[in-house]
Order: C-alpha cells, then structure tokens, then sequence
C-alpha cells in the first residue's frame, strides 16, 4: 500500500443531527470502495468538524467514533461559522493526511465525484475543485441569485471558480500553502486559487439537501458576498475614487451651466434638481463611508490577531486541544 495516499475527507457540521447518520453511511461506502481498488490508504478517514451545534451533532459524531475508528471528530470551543470550521478540520489534519477532501455534510454534494478528484491527485495534480455542471434543482430564484453572486464576486476583484463552493480536494503541499495565510478574515472560495500548483475540476450534479435546513438563506449568502470581497479585493474603494471624480466632473458642468444661465438672466428656483442633488449625493457619501469603514473593521479585527478557532475536542488516536 502507498503510504502516500491517505485521505482525510473534512466535513462541516452544525446542527447536521438530522442529515450525519446517512451522511456517515455513503460515506463509509465510499471509502471502502476506494480502499478496495487500492487509491487510498487503509489509513483514511473521514473527519466531522462540529461548529458549535446546539442539537445532538457533537453526540452523534463521538459515537461513530466509537462505533468504528473510520470516522474522526473535531469539536469547536463554540460556533465560529463554516469557513472557520472548515479550516479548523483542514489544519488539524494537515500533517496526518496526504490529501484532503472537503465538503458540506447536507448530501448535496456528490459523493461520487470524489473518485474522478483521487484520480486527478493521483496523477499529480494538487488542488482539484468540485465545480456544478447544472443547477436543475434549484429554484429560478436561487439559481439567479447563486450566478449573480459568483459575476458580483468576480467583477469586484474577489476571483473565484464558478459555480464552485467548499467541494474539493487539496494535496498536502497544498494545505502547507494554505497554512500560510494567516487572515482572521476567511474566504476559502478566494483564497485557496491564490494558492497556485496544479489544478483540475470535477463536474457534478448537485442533489437536493437530504434533511434539514439550509445554512446559507439569502441573508446569509449577501453576507458572505460582502465578506468576500472586502476580504480580498480593494476594487470596492478604487470605485468610489472613480465615483468621486465623475461627481466632480459632473458639479464643475453644473457650475458652468448655473453661471450661463445666471448671466443670461434665466435663472429659475429648482427646488426639484435641489433636493434630487442633495438626496443623491447624500446617499453616495453615506455609501462610501459604509464600504470604507468596512474595510477599516477587517484592519481592526486583522491587527488583533486572535485565533480564528479553539479546538475543544479532537476525536482520532488520541484526544488533542489545539488552536490556531
């Protein structure tokens, strides 16, 4: 057996009591299957990260543990949202595996896929991104929303994979790349490309969620689109200097045209353009403001430098406490 080919697969959960019994079951099948045809070490395992759930997740996760030492978990001080949980799971098992697969623990991401993604880091390459080739199950307005969300992202600098969520499988020269970033800030889509190697792509159809609740409502996801662009692009603020400078250019047109008027004695009251001026420059400067002190927020929390996760528990070998 090749020592080099165990594989952690890394699963997010928050309050997953519902979904991680049949989320356990496929994917013990799944690795079996992969151990049998010799791709992936005997060595292996799956990893159930809990952020800090309220139900019964954490309970479930020890007692696969102890069921069968396939499955592994890693429990959260408290919640610190799905990024953070995710890189807490990938950096605790950084130096125990030679590649990593993540991905949600909702069963919407396709199971299958992770053969095609061994296959690829098989053959060399480092970082093999899980990306959507339909969205069949989604609703017109999900679909809508999830597409402009990825266009937003690209178009304001945040470069992403299209189409690309956590679904993915990282070799560990990768995850020592990873490591390297250090930002409180965390945009796994946007920064895991920076990285660099050899990349590949894996497409799938995306299933429905099997049970529960989605974690991402619209809410959520306009959050996230803010956090990351603000965590990795400054093309929000390069569009106030632009948006500034045509205002500018706009008031010295509207200057000139005042004092031809007022010198061929037409001057009238434009109490409507008044208001409508005021109200719209109003809106630009309290605009402006927002997506500046947003960025001086992030410099606020950067400078602090507080661990992004603690890890209370972790179930593999051995307990550990840990924290990064």
């Amino acid at each position: 057996m090749d020592i080099k080919n165990t594989l952690y697969v890394v699963v997010p959960c928050y309050n997953e009591e519902e979904v991680l019994p049949e989320t356990a079951k496929r994917l013990k099948q799944k690795m079996q299957a992969l151990m049998q045809t010799h791709k992936i070490s005997e060595q292996s395992k799956v990893v159930f990260v809990n952020d800090g759930s309220k139900d019964g997740t954490w309970a479930l996760i020890s007692q696969l543990h102890e069921q069968d030492k396939l499955f592994s978990g890693v429990n959260l001080s408290r919640n610190r949202g799905h990024q953070n949980a995710l890189l807490a799971g990938l950096m605790t098992v950084k130096d125990l595996a030679d590649m990593t697969i993540s991905m949600d623990a909702d069963l919407q991401d396709d199971i299958d896929a992770m053969d095609a993604m061994v296959d690829q880091y098989l053959q060399g390459v480092d970082i093999v991104y899980g990306v959507r080739s339909k969205r069949k199950t989604d609703s017109f307005f999900k679909r809508f929303t999830a597409e402009a969300f990825y266009r937003l992202m690209n178009a304001l600098g945040a470069n992403t994979v299209f189409n690309h969520a956590d679904y993915r499988l990282m070799s560990r020269r990768a995850l020592e790349g990873l490591a390297e970033f250090k930002e409180v800030n965390l945009f796994l889509r946007g920064i895991v490309p920076m990285i660099g190697y050899t990349t590949g792509t894996v497409y799938y159809e995306r299933s429905e969620r099997f049970a529960g609740e989605s974690k991402y409502p619209l809410k959520k996801m306009l959050s996230f689109a803010i956090e990351g662009i603000t965590s990795l692009s400054v093309k929000p603020i390069r569009l106030i200097i632009g948006l500034g400078f045509t205002v500018f250019l706009i008031s010295i047109v509207m200057i000139i045209y005042a004092l031809v008027r007022f010198f061929l004695g037409q001057t009238v009251t434009g109490w409507a353009s008044v208001m409508a001026s005021v109200w719209a420059i109003g809106g630009l400067l309290l605009l402006s403001v927002g997506i500046v002190g947003e960025y001086i927020g992030k410099i606020y929390l950067e400078t602090k430098a507080r661990p992004r996760f603690l890890i209370e528990q972790f179930l593999n070998e051995q307990d550990e406490t840990k924290h990064a």
